[in-house]
């Protein structure tokens, strides 16, 4: 473990030592490099550029000499352009620059130069050398980079739909330096090759595909081609869309399934998309000749009415030079729907409703007039509240054997004979065999007159009955039970008479009647 690092740290000095020595070169070579040059020009294609060096500081170091030699980036032969020296002027050797290249101002102080006309074949790295006295040539070096604006276009390629890839764009940025990088975007499935080559005066031509598997569905579709280079300001779009060419597809629309007989105005539609665009549309029937209750203009067919005869296929076909596409629609005409608006269900609400209230009118009718019926009753003393005879004469309530009566708040009447054979009405409230000076109705009076012998027997009788019956008044607010009582056959009146019950509510009822 202790060699491993103590290799480490032998390692890591060597490094650090390496690292300053170079550091002290580079800057040794910076401080004894007194010639004064520009590190980088960039030019375009016949522009004229201007090359500048100096020598400042010179001290004690004479100047005898200045040139300017160029060495070419494809690593050529190198060239003297120009010479200036104090004794015998400027001098311009023969070379590529012969007649483009002039010194600004001849002197040792500024041997500045200009280059006109510049060529692509122009680039390289320029170098100023001075000759001095005593310590020799001293030079600096400025790189020449030619930049090429590129030529960029974009175009596309008309293909047929079909099932393998084919190049459907091409995008090209040509006579570009340096070279120019190119990609697509669009939202297509493909891929891209791209390609570069020489291009005119030493510039790079770069080409690029795009390919994928054409589709009718994609024609039309966008795809963009994206150019990027130095010269440019910034990367150049061109847009681009789709031209692919594909036989007719059709499709008809408006088909409901509810083809009724008498329907009027339906119309059917040929939709469809081509490339190039449908020459033709042509409209047919299944069965036969078209039916004259159809009419065709272009693409719609109209039925102006449903009838048998369209229940058929119908067949639209559509051309262009590429083939024919085509649809069909079977339709089935049904019969005439026995309401197809919601008048007949509106007019049968209201009818019903009609109804309904007609018959809640006749209901409460029939009630309003039963109970009318039932208070009537018949035909008594409404004082009184009874509705037979023994009620109006004696009372609601018969009168018990020990003097008590199921009703002691209405009079009592009494039937005495006598030479007037009158009635006397005794109250309840007043002590036995006091009679009261009440004087008799009108009413009273009259029944008094129309009793004869015959109907006090049966009031008698009925009396009698009642006597036996008397276990009725202890069974208060209890239903009557079933009764058949005898009745003479050949007194109809008698029957009625015995027939009827008086009730503690002022109620009649029959005795004979079953009641559950």
């Amino acid at each position: 473990m202790a060699r491993d690092m103590s290799k480490y740290f032998s390692d890591a000095t060597k490094n650090c030592v390496f690292a300053v020595a170079a550091l002290f070169l580079v800057i040794q070579g910076a401080a004894s490099q007194r010639v004064k040059v520009q590190p980088e020009v960039v030019s375009y294609p016949g522009e004229t550029i201007t090359l500048r060096c100096t020598f400042p500081d010179q001290g004690e170091i004479q100047l005898t000499q200045v040139s300017w030699i160029w060495e070419p980036t494809n690593e050529g032969e190198r060239d003297n352009i120009a010479v200036y020296h104090p004794q015998f002027g400027a001098s311009y050797p023969a070379s590529p620059f012969t007649g483009r290249v002039d010194f600004t101002t001849p002197s040792l102080d500024n041997p500045s130069i200009t280059i006109k006309d510049v060529k692509m074949t122009d680039e390289g790295n320029y170098i100023c050398e001075y000759a001095t006295y005593p310590s020799g040539n001293e030079q600096g070096t400025t790189a020449l980079v030619i930049l090429a604006k590129p030529k960029n276009t974009a175009s596309i390629v008309s293909v047929i739909a079909g099932e393998k890839p084919v190049v459907v764009a091409t995008c090209m940025s040509a006579n570009g330096k340096p070279p120019a990088q190119v990609s697509w975007v669009t939202a297509l499935t493909g891929n891209a090759t791209t390609a570069s080559g020489p291009g005119e005066d030493s510039t790079v031509t770069v080409s690029s595909e795009y390919r994928m598997v054409p589709r009718p569905r994609d024609n039309g579709k966008d795809l963009t081609c994206i150019v990027n280079q130095r010269a440019q300001e910034k990367a150049q779009s061109i847009p681009l869309k789709l031209v692919i060419e594909y036989p007719p597809q059709v499709n008809i629309i408006g088909y409901d399934n509810n083809w009724y007989v008498g329907r009027t105005n339906v119309v059917l539609t040929c939709e469809a998309t081509a490339n190039p665009v449908a020459d033709s549309v042509v409209w047919k029937a299944m069965s036969g000749p078209m039916p004259d209750t159809v009419q065709v203009k272009n693409k719609v067919l109209t039925v102006l009415k449903v009838d048998d005869r369209v229940n058929t296929t119908f067949v639209c076909e559509v051309k262009n030079r590429l083939g024919v596409g085509k649809d069909q629609v079977t339709a089935v005409v049904r019969e005439p729907s026995k309401d197809p608006s919601n008048v007949g269900v509106v007019a049968g609400a209201i009818i019903g409703s009609l109804l309904a209230l007609l018959l809640v009118a006749a209901l409460i009718a029939v009630l309003v007039t039963r109970s009318r019926r039932q208070q009537q009753g018949y035909r008594g003393n409404a004082n009184q509240g009874a509705y037979d005879i023994k009620t109006r004469i004696f009372g609601g309530k018969k009168t018990s054997k020990n003097g008590a009566g199921g009703n002691n708040n209405g009079p009592i009447y009494t039937y005495r004979e006598s030479d007037s054979e009158t009635l006397t009405e005794k109250s309840n409230n007043a002590p036995r065999g006091e009679p009261l000076n009440t004087t008799p109705t009108a009413h009273d009076i009259l029944l008094s007159n129309d009793l004869d012998e015959s109907e006090r027997r049966k009031f008698d009788e009925l009396e009698a009955a009642e006597e036996e019956d008397e276990g009725y008044d202890h069974f208060a607010g209890a239903a009557p039970i079933l009764q058949i009582r005898p009745h003479d056959p050949h007194d109809p009146a008698a029957y009625l008479d015995d027939d009827m019950e008086s009730q503690r509510d002022g109620s009649v009822i029959s005795r004979t009647a079953v009641y559950v």
